[in-house]
């Protein structure tokens, strides 16, 4: 079965008519069949877009993208502080021959 992605803006309508589905009386595994979503999808969502509106849950998005590049600027910056450590500490050895 191929894998679908679903927008924020269709995860919380999906969810919404989810929530009428289950209000009618239907149970879990039948609203989801109808949504044609899994049930494990349908609690996952329901975890993390629960109680969401359509704007929030566009934010969501955004600052979950914004904060995965701002760790990956981090992890840069890191990894060439270490580097300049690394060389500023051989040049220092070799400038005043100390043994470490």
């Amino acid at each position: 079965m191929a894998r679908k992605r679903f927008s924020a803006e269709q995860i919380v309508s999906k969810l919404r008519e989810a929530d009428v589905l289950l209000g009618q009386g239907l149970t879990v595994a039948v609203a989801c069949k109808r949504l044609e979503i899994t049930d494990k999808t349908y609690y996952r969502w329901r975890k993390e877009y629960g109680g969401l509106k359509v704007d929030q849950a566009k934010r969501l998005k955004e600052l979950e993208k914004e904060n995965a590049r701002l760790k990956h600027l981090l992890a840069e910056a890191h990894l060439d502080k270490q580097m300049l450590q690394e060389i500023a500490g051989g040049w220092l050895r070799q400038r005043y021959a100390l043994k470490w």
